[in-house]
């Protein structure tokens, strides 16, 4: 398999068959953590590869596919790009995963069950995340279509296409499918290579790798010479990795010494590049990698390094703990059932910011129109230009209530 040239996220409310769509086209179930099997449900960000392909002979509709051989009339497929899904959780409550992986996305699917009415609280709430983050490339899924009437399939139907109106998705095509049994999958395919072009990337300039896991991949009773360094998993955003290459990660770790906090970066050495499951020596922008590294993989175990950036020593993003930012709020809390208008940002008001695959906390400082200075509790990389989603916390939950862009910064 060739290496991804592009993320392509699966987002939508829970349960409306996002993980059930990634494995119907990838043959990968993306939930593995024991958790995500008992529930039922994904919470962390899942990922898997799959190669589109084109029959070069027949024009059937079934021309687009992922298999070598033509369904239609038997003949040899013609490759057409490889891409990587990353399948974001649906739930209310992990939103800020799905926010956290959006800022890797280049473009989106927006799943949407036709045997519930549209939109569902997240449904509104993911269309509104992929705006304030940029994503403008977007195809829409109506999923579920073999459990419903035709009746019921067509009033769904228009329901999207008034949800969608006004929005980023107004003009995406509506692709209606049976995930559970792979009908109409080669019409969205069509629909994703037709709409969600692969970006071009500065394969030039200095690596820049945003983290959205990290792990241990050891086993417990692994005996300490069989013992392998921690592995962080992201996408490159612009340049090459190597292996042996020397790498910075930052803000890094979080010292205490002599009543004082600060950040330290870490400097380690590439040990292996893994590209679905195989190793490269060389790894571009586009997909999802994992990176090997000498560090003591105590310290990337539980994704504990998730939000962090990866790149070559003095070609980094600064550290920063405090900025100034440009906002955009919205008229209504989106995700939500009732109808909440959105209030400005109050001085001493406590926000949950995503920016890049970061969930932070910020108290604001002072606020004067739409600016707002804003001070981090735990510092993120940024720089002037870098959007900024904005959550408050209403009753139990972050709200998503808006978008910043940093204007200026304070440099830990």
């Amino acid at each position: 398999m060739s290496q991804p040239g592009i993320n392509i996220g699966i987002v939508g409310h829970v349960d409306h068959g996002k993980t059930t769509l990634v494995k119907a086209l990838s043959g990968v179930w993306t939930d593995r953590h024991s958790e995500e099997l008992k529930r039922g449900i994904s919470i962390r960000l899942g990922y898997a590869d799959v190669t589109f392909r084109r029959c070069p002979v027949c024009e059937a509709p079934g021309c687009y596919t992922v298999k070598e051989t033509c369904e239609v009339d038997g003949s040899h497929t013609e490759y057409l790009r490889t891409v990587s899904f990353v399948d974001s959780p649906g739930h209310e409550t992990l939103m800020a995963t799905m926010l956290s992986g959006a800022a890797i996305m280049d473009g989106a699917v927006l799943v949407i069950a036709a045997n519930e009415p549209c939109p569902q609280p997240q449904t509104k709430e993911h269309l509104m995340a992929l705006d304030i983050v940029g994503i403008e490339n977007v195809v829409v899924v109506q999923n579920k279509i073999d459990i419903v009437s035709r009746e019921d399939v067509l009033r769904n139907y228009e329901e999207i296409k008034r949800f969608v109106r006004g929005t980023v998705a107004e003009d995406a095509p509506i692709i209606p499918i049976s995930a559970h049994h792979s009908a109409n999958l080669d019409l969205l395919i069509q629909a994703i290579e037709e709409r969600i072009p692969t970006p071009k990337r500065d394969l030039d300039a200095p690596p820049l790798m945003l983290i959205a896991r990290s792990f241990d991949v050891n086993r417990p009773g692994t005996s300490i010479e069989r013992i392998v360094g921690g592995v962080v998993g992201g996408t490159l955003s612009r340049g090459r990795l190597h292996l042996g290459d020397e790498i910075e990660i930052r803000p890094g770790l979080r010292v205490e010494a002599g009543g004082s906090l600060r950040w330290d970066s870490i400097r380690t050495v590439v040990t292996q590049l893994l590209l679905g499951g195989e190793t490269v020596d060389e790894a571009t922008p586009g997909g999802l990698i994992g990176v090997g590294t000498k560090l003591d993989p105590s310290i990337t175990k539980s994704d504990s390094l998730v939000g962090q950036v990866v790149g070559h020593p003095d070609h980094m993003l600064p550290t920063i703990d405090r900025f100034t930012m440009e906002t955009r709020l919205l008229t209504q809390v989106v995700g939500m059932s009732e109808n909440i208008n959105v209030e400005d940002l109050r001085s001493n008001e406590t926000l949950m910011l995503n920016i890049g695959t970061a969930t932070t906390v910020g108290v604001v400082v002072s606020t004067r129109g739409n600016i707002a200075e804003v001070a981090l509790k735990r510092p993120v990389c940024a720089s002037e230009g870098t959007r900024v989603a904005i959550s408050r916390r209403i009753g139990a939950r972050w709200r998503l209530i808006g978008s910043g862009i940093i204007t200026e910064y304070d440099e830990t």
